[in-house]
């Protein structure tokens, strides 16, 4: 008789963390957010410096892009696709193994100028490659055609990390280079795709236990397929010409076609809910971050880019995964899908995260401490998801009776 996933999980004796996909990489993938922040906060102050071959903004992008995120897209990814598939989640010392390379990306990252030139950067790109090589053993042998663009996305964004690689080899600063484009191009696909899946479903499922008049569209009609693609083209032209006015015009056009898409998944009665209302907050500052990016680029003297970037990579990638991240930990270890105070308190830090670094962009004469402050709360927000729902990602699921 074929195991489920739970009997599967249960049936692995080590320790209780390498149970599970997102287990190991939510709680550490958080856990890294924090202390790569105090690096660069340090790094900014001057007191502190790696042994990397990155220059220290560079580190910071590359550590964020595709340390963190690329953590939590496998522990996403690791548990969502034996769902998608009905396999069997990958546990035990494999799960185990695919971690170590990630803490051995990160380790080989901090300390690039200390390795052979190459043996760093090919360390980092092991743990994408390997994620790949086993989300595609799974959607094939799984026959789940369907989900083949997300594998797409993941290719896209373990390209990008190695185009990082080669702006860094050529003297390039990567922080602004075409590798970190196509690495923000993939996660704002993602979120645009799975996002959009599991948004409107969540809020759809909650409002029609409240017997909510009005409910959200089903997920990926004709309107959303349309605004996707609009996106892809954005992006890719983006990628490969970010001065040109066009850039700045496409992202004017996709941030309104994101709003209206977000319209449509009735956010605006999910307010009692926190487990809700920032899905549809997080996905909030994917448009947010179009138009910011859409102004920096055809108006520079409005707004800086990087100051645009980050709407995306903190608001955006930050939050949605931060919501994300709580919502599944909750369900996956046996507990009632309810936000608590200190749920909503890393919530609210993380935004005020984001907002404390956009007024630093202005340039102003207090940047310096609002960088600080920025990083401060950003560290609280993730700190805290480690240590709010470190114990239950470290314990075994308990049974049911």
């Amino acid at each position: 008789m074929k195991q489920t996933t739970s009997e599967q999980s249960r049936q692995w004796k080590g320790p209780a963390v390498f149970s599970l996909g997102l287990r190991p990489f939510f709680l550490f993938g958080t856990l890294w957010a924090a202390i790569a922040m105090v690096i660069w906060i340090l790094m900014l102050s001057g007191n502190f410096a790696l042994p990397s071959r990155l220059d220290p903004t560079s580190w910071h992008a590359h550590e964020f892009l595709f340390g963190y995120l690329g953590a939590i897209i496998a522990g996403f990814l690791l548990t969502a696709v034996p769902n998608w598939t009905g396999r069997l989640p990958v546990v035990g010392w494999y799960l185990a193994g695919l971690f170590g390379l990630w803490v051995a990306g990160r380790v080989a990252m901090a300390t690039s100028a200390l390795w052979p030139a190459g043996l760093a950067e090919l360390i980092d790109l092991s743990f994408p490659i390997v994620l790949g090589g086993v989300i595609l053993r799974e959607i094939i042998a799984g026959k789940n055609w369907r989900n083949l663009i997300v594998l797409a996305l993941l290719t896209f964004f373990t390209l990008a990390n190695l185009l990082f690689h080669i702006d860094v080899a050529r003297g390039e600063f990567a922080a602004q280079g075409a590798g970190l484009r196509l690495g923000v191009s993939a996660v704002v696909l993602m979120i645009s795709v799975i996002g959009g899946r599991v948004v409107p479903s969540f809020t759809r499922n909650w409002l029609a236990q409240k017997k909510a008049k009005r409910l959200p569209v089903p997920p990926m009609q004709h309107f959303d397929k349309a605004v996707i693609l609009t996106t892809v083209l954005a992006l890719g032209f983006w990628v490969v010409a970010p001065n040109q006015p066009l850039s700045g015009v496409a992202f004017l056009i996709i941030g309104p076609l994101h709003i209206a898409r977000l319209i449509r998944w009735q956010g605006s009665q999910t307010l009692a809910e926190p487990l809700l209302w920032v899905l549809h907050l997080g996905y909030f500052f994917l448009p947010l971050g179009a138009v910011f990016g859409g102004i920096s680029i055809l108006w520079p003297d409005l707004f800086a880019v990087a100051a645009a970037q980050h709407v995306w990579m903190a608001g955006a990638f930050g939050l949605m995964t931060l919501a994300m991240m709580t919502r599944a930990t909750l369900g996956h270890t046996g507990q009632n899908l309810r936000a608590g105070p200190g749920t909503v308190a890393i919530y609210l830090a993380l935004i005020a995260s984001v907002i404390t670094r956009l007024a630093a962009g202005y340039g102003t004469g207090s940047a310096t401490s609002l960088y600080t402050l920025s990083g401060i709360f950003w560290i609280v927000a993730f700190l805290g998801f480690a240590i709010l729902y470190g114990p239950s990602l470290m314990r075994p699921k308990p049974t049911r009776r």
